[in-house]
């Protein structure tokens, strides 16, 4: 059952999984082993089923020069204090871990609604940040900064339309390292697809990105995400922090938001371009969020397709410049 799961894999990844599912479970047999598409990571990922039970084993895809070398250090970490599914076997060298899996719900099924959800998702982020502290590795204005000078250098647009966008970044980098803070334990890509629901309780899954980092950083990204209203930010808010933030906290969340938008955009134009979906594009207009919402449901767009991800990625460097909020990206990654 394993070995056809695996026809996808080069011989030296499959030898990898076979002796990472050994060392999880020793002699005992597993009777299935099914591989599961639509991750945006590049990982390879498989549920394998032992008995009545489920467990996830991921292999990471081939490194890349951004790759966080302290994911699976924070991934232990996560997993000890309950927030990360269990673990039961890590090789750091070889890329791979086998953990339990995670049975989902719909976040939209979460009992109480969008208000307990985001009580929910507060007092996780909350969790995280309390946990013993994950290894330092980038400033995040840095990475920001390497990401998007890669998007410039792609000849995915046509030169000098990304300038002005450069120029506030610069301008942005500035003044987040003027105002330091105390660095916690960061998830770093808190988005809808990397929170579980199992009908119970939330679980956070995908620790690629997690390091040590600014606080302020995930809650920008699931303020972005999970709380459209001003209702629902105060509830997150206040369920991470038990307290209200400043006016200091409040200008760099905002400063924030912009780099973690532009952050995101980064990602998405990197993959449009890679797919050689288009070149030096001389149009940066884009959709506002309910058109492009209605232009996936009727089908005009489809989810993952380098076309979608290209115009969610102008429509995310449109939301750095003016501040406008992007549209989630469930729906469209």
């Amino acid at each position: 059952m394993i070995e056809s799961a695996l026809q996808a894999l080069s011989e030296q990844d499959r030898e990898t999984v076979r002796a990472a599912v050994v060392a999880a479970f020793g002699s005992a047999e597993v009777s299935a082993m099914t591989p599961i598409t639509g991750g945006a990571s590049g990982a390879s990922t498989f549920q394998l089923h032992l008995g009545d039970r489920r467990f996830l084993l991921r292999l990471e895809g081939h490194p890349s020069p951004l790759r966080n070398p302290h994911q699976y250090v924070s991934l232990r970490i996560a997993a000890e204090a309950g927030i990360a599914p269990k673990v039961h076997h890590i090789d750091e060298t070889n890329r791979i871990a086998v953990m339990d899996f995670v049975q989902q719900r719909p976040l939209r099924s979460y009992p109480g609604g969008p208000r307990a959800l985001a009580q929910a998702l507060g007092e996780l982020l909350a969790r995280v940040q309390a946990t013993p502290a994950f290894p330092l590795f980038v400033n995040y204005a840095d990475i920001v900064t390497r990401l998007f000078a890669h998007v410039c250098r792609t000849g995915l647009f046509a030169p000098g339309l990304l300038d002005r966008y450069v120029e506030r970044l610069e301008l942005l980098r500035e003044a987040y390292n003027a105002g330091g803070t105390e660095l916690v334990s960061s998830h770093n890509d808190s988005i809808p697809s990397n929170i579980l629901f199992d009908g119970i309780r939330l679980w956070m899954i995908d620790w690629e990105s997690a390091y040590r980092n600014d606080p302020l950083v995930d809650v920008a990204i699931m303020l972005d995400n999970f709380a459209p209203s001003q209702d629902l930010q105060h509830v997150f808010l206040d369920a991470c922090f038990k307290r209200s933030l400043d006016a200091g906290a409040r200008a760099r969340l905002e400063l924030i938001k912009a780099l973690t938008r532009l952050y995101y955009a980064g990602v998405l134009l990197s993959a449009s371009a890679a797919a050689s979906w288009i070149c030096a594009d001389t149009d940066l207009r884009a959709p506002n969020a309910e058109d492009f919402q209605q232009a996936i449901r009727v089908g005009r767009l489809r989810a993952g397709t380098p076309e979608t991800k290209h115009i969610l990625g102008k429509m995310f460097l449109a939301s750095f410049l003016c501040d406008v909020r992007p549209p989630g990206l469930e729906t469209a990654v």
